[in-house]
């Protein structure tokens, strides 16, 4: 059942306008471009008139978030700490204006300067402070929690350099730096008096204090200074705006002035460099230790920075008396990554404030809840007890206390069980002993949640069983949702005003409304212009595809789209086999009942990540090939789109109709993906596998194309996995295997597809690409007869919309206030004029 927070006080109609009493918009975007900027005439590029306008936004931002920080101040209300490694926020400027009513405003602005919004939007570069769905998902986050008028900082890393830019060169990823920050970032305040020194290194003395009490002191450390810079998060037309605070790493020193003029100029600034690079790339590539050195780096960094922050506010406010904390403080974990947070509350608690253990315990576990949000053991992270130790020593220190007394519970449960005590251990045995960063999670929370109820289970009946059994009631699940204003309101304007027109606005705020649409299947027109409107986001998708890929895609096809990061277990692989397969069956003339369609890919594959990329390059190769045969092109289009992010996804999304969700059953933690497409009206092709169980449910068969071994049968399905028997016994797939093994799509490259090849044939596959080959083939095939009747596609794409209202990021953010922030929603009408 839909659970619910009253937070109808804390938010305004769409209708309401703000009370803050400012210059003309018109006047402030003049100054800012002529003044701020020194601008007399604007250029062909846009981009001063861009800056200009970003400028005169934040104003109205900075101005509200001022606001929302001191009414916080004033209630002395219980505050949450969101700590994510990523934060995909995509393009500020639209959701911006959307979010402060300020269309009309800025339209009449602009009309002084010959240009519309449409024409600066272009301008901004999407922030590279995220890779994937994790970055994405806390972005909707902040969102709802802005709207929803919930007091939720982010905080995060500032990276200089996003993961990387993508791009295609015979049909291998290339990877270039992603200097997103070379121009600024217009949104962004500096707050650098607000700096925290975060330890690194050193060693731990045990010392006496004038009284005589034995204490530990970290000493003699590496010390890297943190600068926070504030990005305004604003809430939907209720003049709340939160704040996404991201850490920059600096050098506490300049560097050493003296070195520097006896010569040694490297010396000299070596300290300074070794500092920045803390916080100048997005997730190194960690295949070599001193990339995993420096993306534990990254991670107590974050999390140091943070907890200093917040401990800081809280001194100011309440001096050394932590006896409210837990009840005024929540730091919520997006994954495992920021789990070092524990034992680095515990040293600041301890040896910063003087508290004792059992009192420093008791703040950190009632205050942390972690979110999981994978079911795939290398991502649970481990680290080296080596490399803790002589990074981090204190922190190595803290953490073998907290297993020993842990591990003296496990033993109250299971008496004398070694076996279990090993199980559960934090720390795992062997040559190089290694810390469980997912168990020191579970350990030192009060909440453990998964992100969609078959991976809730997958967690408490598998993964995490045991912890389950010791802490039954710490584990709950959170089923992921998007934001409806970025996801529909935002990336399909047409869309959402033609369902206004129907229903009103207040689905934006409540989207559950969204059924209401429902009964309009039946009303022809309304039908009508829901074609007519996803025809033309296909129209703007082909335009795009085209100057990216160079490929002509016919809005009159089906457009099949799979767009995320290239993983194995995302199993972009079996969807080129697809391709194969219908591409084998148009050169044998076999095309009766064949329903023409383009597919598009796009994604990026870890730097390291070699498989990923070579599944790339087959995608490129087999693209090529279809796309230059004549035969092919009445029936079959294929492209690869580079360098995916948040803003070809807001092109991308509208115009789909097919989502391809395909993971192998249990190994998606939740997707988000399939819920932004579902909401634009795409039907889903897919695996039973979280949150795609839900999306089935909420639309019902007949709705949603299902395929696949389902999580409960793939164990067996394992224990007895003959692929090259599968092959054999499969006339399609044994055709797609002879076209692939002959080399026909690597003709002047022999042999370069052989690992996937032998992958698809490996009886220890863990990702049964074989084994749901044909149970795919034939939900593509059902797919497609579908899409022949148009009248009732639209019928079937009207009902996924009208369905989708459970997958919105503001019921996921009411779920986790009411079982566990429990924070109030903040009046968002100012006290005073600004």
């Amino acid at each position: 059942m839909k659970k619910q927070i009253d937070i109808d006080k804390a938010r305004q109609t769409s209708k309401a306008k703000s009370v803050f009493k400012e210059h003309s918009f018109e006047e402030d975007l003049s100054h800012h471009f002529h003044y701020t900027l020194g601008r007399d005439e604007v250029s062909s590029s846009h981009y001063y008139l861009f800056q200009a306008l970003a400028y005169t936004v934040k104003d109205r931002l900075v101005a509200r978030c001022r606001h929302t920080l001191q009414q916080r101040q004033d209630s002395n209300t219980k505050q949450v700490a969101y700590l994510s490694l990523e934060f995909l926020m995509g393009r500020a400027l639209n959701n911006a204006v959307l979010n402060l009513d300020l269309s009309d405003e800025v339209a009449h602005a602009l009309r002084h300067y010959g240009v519309e919004l449409e024409d600066l939007v272009q301008t901004e570069r999407d922030a590279g402070l995220g890779n994937g769905g994790l970055g994405r998902l806390a972005a909707c986050f902040l969102d709802s929690c802005a709207t929803m008028a919930l007091p939720v900082t982010g905080y995060g890393i500032r990276y200089e350099y996003g993961m990387f830019n993508q791009s295609v060169n015979n049909g291998y990823q290339v990877e270039h730096p992603d200097n997103w920050l070379r121009k600024g970032h217009p949104w962004e305040v500096a707050a650098p008096e607000q700096v925290q020194r975060v330890k690194f290194y050193g060693h731990v003395t045990l010392q006496k204090d004038h009284l005589g009490r034995e204490h530990r002191v970290w000493q003699e450390t590496q010390d890297v200074l943190a600068i926070p810079y504030d990005v305004p998060v604003p809430g939907y037309k209720n003049d709340t705006v939160n704040t996404l605070r991201l850490w920059k790493s600096e050098a506490t020193d300049e560097f050493n002035l003296a070195e520097f003029n006896a010569g040694g100029y490297s010396e000299a600034v070596a300290t300074k460099n070794l500092a920045e690079q803390i916080t100048m790339v997005l997730y190194p590539n960690d295949s070599s230790e001193s990339g995993k050195e420096l993306r534990l780096k990254q991670q107590y960094f974050l999390v140091s920075a943070t907890l200093q922050d917040v401990l800081s506010h809280w001194v100011s406010e309440h001096g050394d008396n932590f006896s409210q904390f837990a009840e005024q403080q929540v730091f919520q974990l997006n994954d495992t990554h920021p789990s070092i947070a524990i034992p680095e509350l515990m040293r600041l608690l301890i040896d910063e404030h003087k508290l004792g253990w059992e009192q420093a315990w008791q703040i950190t576990s009632q205050s942390m809840a972690y979110t999981n949000h994978t079911l795939l053991p290398e991502a649970l992270e481990k680290w080296s007890v080596a490399l803790v130790g002589r990074l981090l020593p204190r922190i190595l220190e803290i953490i073998y206390e907290i297993n020993a007394r842990f591990l003296t519970q496990v033993s109250y449960l299971w008496p004398a069980n070694v076996d279990k005590q090993r199980e559960l251990s934090l720390i795992e045995e062997g040559d190089s002993p290694m810390i469980r960063m997912a168990y020191l999670a579970i350990v030192g929370s009060f909440s453990v949640n998964g992100v969609a109820e078959l991976h809730s289970s997958l967690l408490t009946g598998q993964l995490f069983k045991s912890f389950y059994q010791l802490w039954p009631n710490k584990f709950n699940n959170k089923t992921n949702g998007v934001s409806p204003r970025r996801w529909l309101s935002h990336c399909n304007p047409e869309l959402a005003t033609l369902i206004t027109g129907k229903i009103a606005d207040q689905w934006v705020l409540d989207f559950a409304q969204i059924n209401q649409i429902k009964p309009f299947i039946k009303d022809k027109e309304f039908t009508n212009q829901w074609a007519r409107i996803k025809f033309d986001n296909k129209q703007t998708l082909s335009a795009e595809v085209k100057a990216h890929c160079g490929v002509e895609f016919d809005p009159n096809m089906m457009f099949d789209i799979q767009v995320k990061r290239i993983h194995e277990y995302k199993r972009q692989l079996l969807n080129v086999l697809h391709l194969i397969h219908l591409y084998e069956r148009i050169r044998h003339n076999e095309v009766d009942n064949l329903t023409p369609r383009c597919v598009l890919f796009g994604g990026k594959a870890a730097p390291g990540y070699a498989m990923a990329k070579l599944v790339i390059k087959l995608i490129n190769n087999v693209a090529n090939v279809i796309n230059h045969d004549v035969t092919a092109n009445p029936y079959l289009r294929v492209a690869f789109y580079p360098n995916y992010n948040v803003s070809a996804m807001e092109v991308i999304c509208p115009a789909a109709d097919l989502s391809e969700q395909i993971s192998t059953a249990g190994k998606e933690a939740s997707g988000t993906g399939n819920m932004k497409f579902m909401m634009n009206g795409a039907l889903t092709i897919g695996t039973l596998d979280g949150a795609n169980i839900e999306i089935f449910d909420a639309v019902g068969e007949g709705n949603y194309f299902v395929f696949g071994a389902k999580a409960d049968e793939v164990a067996s399905i394992r224990a007895n996995y003959n692929p090259s028997r599968i092959i054999e016994e499969s006339p399609a797939l044994s055709r797609v295997m002879s076209m692939l093994e002959s080399g026909h799509f690597n003709l002047f490259e022999p042999g370069i597809f052989d690992p996937i090849i032998n992958a698809i044939k490996d009886p220890n596959d863990p990702w049964l690409t074989a084994y749901d080959f044909d149970s795919y083939v034939d939900a593509q095939h059902q797919a497609g007869l579908a899409y022949q009747n148009q009248q009732d596609w639209v019928s079937k794409s009207i009902l996924n919309t009208a369905a989708s209202g459970h997958f919105s990021s503001d019921r996921t953010i009411a779920e986790y206030n009411q079982d566990i922030w429990q924070v109030r929603p903040q009046n968002p009408t100012p006290k005073t004029d600004v």
